[in-house]
C-alpha cells in the first residue's frame, strides 16, 4: 500500500476514548497553569522582582515547559498514566501553595477566616475575563498538538478522532473551536448592530472571506500534493475553515431574528429536530454510506453540509455563554458563583448525555447529533470553569503573597503606580498566552502549515517513540516562537 494510503487507514476507522479520559486530559491545563503562576510567585518571593532573568527567553521556557511540555508528553508517552500526571502536578499545587500562603503572617484561624472573607469580598479588575482567553488559547494550542501528533504512532489511537460515533480527543476540539469563536463574538460582546440587520448579515457574509481564502487553499494544496486525508471527517472538498465560514453566517442570520435571552432554547431545539430527522428519515444511512461519493457535490461532501447544523447549535449556545460571562460583575464571589454555575451546570450536561447516549445513540462528530452538540458545550463548560477556578486559586495565592504581577491572570482592585502598570504590560508582553491570544487564527494557519511541512518531510508512521516526542517538541517551539516574536514586537496580523 502506497504511503499516503497507509497514513489514511492509520487515522481511520477509530472509537475513541472514555468521556472520563477525556475530561481528566482537560483538566491538565489548569493545572498546568497553576502550576506556572505559582513558580513565579516563588520566583517573585526569593527575587522580590519580576519579570524572570534574562527576558524574554526565560519566560519563553518557562511557557514552553510549563504549559506545552506536559500536554505534549500527556498525549504520548505519558498517556498510560495520565492519571498519576494529572495527580502528581495537582500534589505540586498543593505544595506550592501551602508555602506561599504559610510565608505570610497568619496569627490564628480567626485571621485566616477574615482573610478568605475578605478575599470573597474584593473586587477584580481586568480588560478581558481571564478564563475565556485560557479557554480559547487552550483549544488552540491543543489542536495544534494533536494536528501533528495523530501522524505518529506514539499518539494513542484512541484520542484521534472517531470514524461515526465515540468520543475521541480531537472530537471535543471540533466542537470546543466552533464554541470558543461564539464567546467572543460581537453578538456575546454585546457589540450594538449598526444600520439594518440585513446590512449586519451582509456585513457578517462579507467577514468570513479569509476562512474561504483558507478553506481553498488547503482543498487546492491537498489535491496538488496527494497529502493524506481523511475523506469521512467533512467530505472530498469540505474542510473545517468551511464550516467555520458556514456556521458564521448562518448564526448571524439567526442572532439577527431570536432573542438574545433564549438562544439555549433555540440551540435545543434546532439541535433536537436535526436529531429527529437523523432518527425518523434515511438522513443518518445517506450521511454514513461511504460507497456514492462519485454522485454529485452533495453526496462528496454531505458530512461538512449536514454536520453544520450541529455545530450552529453549539455556536448559539456559545453565544449564550458569552452574553452571561460578559454581563457586569466585579467581586470575586460573584465570579465564583459563576464558575461553579458552569461545573455544576456542565455535570448536568453529562447526565443527560448519559441519558442520550443510552436511550437515543452514541456520540457523533460526523454526524454532529445530539449528543454530540451536548458533550461539546459540556465539556467546554467543565474546561472554562476549571481554567476560571485555577486562576481563581491563583489570586488567592497572589493576594497571600503580595506578588500581582502574574500576567493573564485576574488581579486585585488596588491603586497601582506607573512602575507597577509598566511591569505589568512589560510581563503581557512576555507571555506566551497573550501572544497567541493576539493571533490566534495564525497560529492555527502556521500549525496546519507546519503540519503539513513535516509530514512531507518526516515518515511519521515510522519514526521511534522518543523521535517523535522530538519532533512534536520541535514542531510547537517553532510555532510558539514565532507568535511569540511577533507579539513582542507588537504585531497583530490581521486577515480582515
Amino acid at each position: 500500500m502506497a504511503e499516503k494510503g497507509l497514513k489514511e487507514a492509520f487515522v481511520s476507522n477509530l472509537n475513541g476514548t472514555s468521556l472520563e479520559e477525556v475530561s481528566l486530559g482537560l483538566f491538565l491545563s489548569p493545572v498546568c497553569l497553576l502550576n506556572r503562576g505559582l513558580l513565579m510567585i516563588l520566583y517573585c518571593q526569593a527575587k522580590r522582582i519580576l519579570p524572570l532573568s534574562f527576558p524574554p527567553i526565560s519566560h519563553l521556557f518557562l511557557d514552553l515547559s510549563t504549559l506545552i511540555l506536559p500536554l505534549i508528553l500527556s498525549c504520548t508517552v505519558l498517556s498510560s498514566i495520565l492519571h498519576w500526571v494529572v495527580m502528581s502536578l495537582v500534589f505540586l499545587s498543593v505544595c506550592m501553595s501551602c508555602f506561599i500562603y504559610r510565608s505570610g503572617t497568619h496569627p490564628s484561624a480567626q485571621h485566616q477566616n477574615t482573610k478568605i472573607s475578605n478575599f470573597l469580598k474584593s473586587h477584580i479588575e481586568f480588560d478581558q475575563v481571564p478564563f475565556v482567553t485560557l479557554f480559547r488559547v487552550f483549544v488552540n494550542i491543543m489542536t495544534a498538538i494533536s494536528i501533528l501528533a495523530v501522524d505518529f504512532s506514539v499518539f494513542p489511537r484512541r484520542y484521534a478522532k472517531t470514524e461515526t460515533y465515540g468520543t475521541g480527543v480531537m472530537d471535543f476540539g471540533v466542537g470546543a473551536f466552533v464554541f470558543a469563536n461564539a464567546l467572543v463574538c460581537p453578538e456575546a460582546r454585546r457589540k450594538n448592530i449598526s444600520g439594518s440587520k440585513m446590512n449586519h448579515i451582509t456585513k457578517q457574509l462579507l467577514s468570513v472571506w479569509p476562512l474561504v481564502v483558507l478553506g481553498m487553499g488547503r482543498l487546492v494544496s491537498l489535491k496538488m500534493t496527494g497529502y493524506h486525508e481523511h475523506v469521512t471527517e467533512y467530505g472530498v472538498h469540505w474542510n473545517f475553515f468551511f464550516t467555520l465560514a458556514v456556521v458564521r453566517v448562518l448564526a448571524s442570520m439567526l442572532l439577527a431574528l431570536l432573542p438574545a435571552s433564549q438562544l439555549w432554547v433555540f440551540a435545543l431545539l434546532i439541535s433536537g429536530l436535526y436529531q429527529y430527522a437523523l432518527e425518523t428519515s434515511e438522513l443518518k444511512t445517506f450521511i454514513i454510506h461511504n460507497q456514492d461519493r462519485k454522485k454529485d457535490f452533495l453526496h462528496a461532501n454531505k458530512e461538512g453540509f449536514f454536520s453544520v447544523v450541529g455545530y450552529v447549535a453549539i455556536y448559539l449556545t456559545g453565544v449564550q455563554t458569552g452574553l452571561y460571562v460578559m454581563q457586569p460583575r466585579s467581586l470575586v464571589k460573584e465570579w465564583l458563583r459563576t464558575l461553579f454555575t458552569f461545573l455544576f451546570g456542565s455535570l448536568g450536561m453529562f447526565v443527560i448525555l448519559w441519558a442520550s447516549q443510552t436511550l437515543v445513540e452514541p456520540v457523533s462528530r460526523r454526524l454532529a447529533n445530539f449528543p454530540f452538540c451536548l458533550w461539546s458545550v459540556a465539556e467546554s463548560l467543565f474546561f472554562m470553569s476549571c481554567l476560571g477556578l485555577a486562576d481563581m486559586a491563583l489570586l488567592f495565592s497572589k493576594k497571600a503573597s503580595g506578588c500581582h504581577l502574574v500576567p493573564s491572570s485576574w488581579n486585585l482592585c488596588q491603586k497601582h503606580s506607573d512602575i507597577d502598570k509598566k511591569k505589568r504590560g512589560e510581563l503581557d508582553r512576555l507571555c506566551l498566552i497573550q501572544a497567541v491570544s493576539r493571533n490566534q487564527l495564525l497560529f492555527f494557519l502556521l500549525s496546519n502549515v507546519m503540519t503539513g511541512l513535516t509530514n512531507t518531510i518526516v515518515d511519521t508512521l515510522s519514526c521511534s517513540t522518543s523521535f517523535s516526542v522530538c519532533v512534536l517538541l520541535l514542531y510547537m517551539f517553532a510555532n510558539c516562537s514565532v507568535i511569540y516574536v511577533l507579539h513582542f514586537c507588537g504585531i497583530t496580523v490581521k486577515f480582515w
